[in-house]
């Protein structure tokens, strides 16, 4: 039997669950002027010192590059893998290199970090 908030037999609900959650996992996969950014326009910067698959920036460190967090069922997408950090968190990394952020940008399209003691790029696609 078919209730108002069904659609093909299925509950609305359970529905709208799936799909929040696929949408919930999915990776950061924005551009701007040729760098990749978070979902909040920010520019997105590799770690020269990570070890593919591996962060090797943590406590302070940490605090000035902050990691693109990933939530607890985020998975891998083709050139998009998760990461578990010192701290047992869960981050993002693109093409093996961790992702983060620079706590000196101050709005969308800074990209003040790129350069930064010769350790530090603009993450490219």
């Amino acid at each position: 039997m078919r209730t108002p908030f069904s659609i093909g037999g299925f509950l609305l609900p359970a529905l709208l669950a799936v799909a929040s959650a696929s949408a919930f996992a999915a990776p950061p996969a924005a551009t701007a002027d040729g760098a990749l950014v978070g979902a909040n326009g920010m520019s997105l910067y590799v770690f020269d010192r990570d070890a593919a698959g591996k962060s090797a920036c943590n406590g302070p460190c940490a605090t000035n590059w902050p990691p693109l967090m990933a939530p607890a069922g985020a998975a891998a997408d083709g050139d998009w893998t998760v990461i578990a950090r010192d701290d047992g968190s869960r981050q993002w990394a693109y093409k093996g290199k961790p992702l983060y952020f620079w706590s000196k940008d101050q709005k969308a399209g800074d990209h003040s970090g790129d350069g930064f003691n010769g350790l530090w790029h603009l993450a490219r696609p």
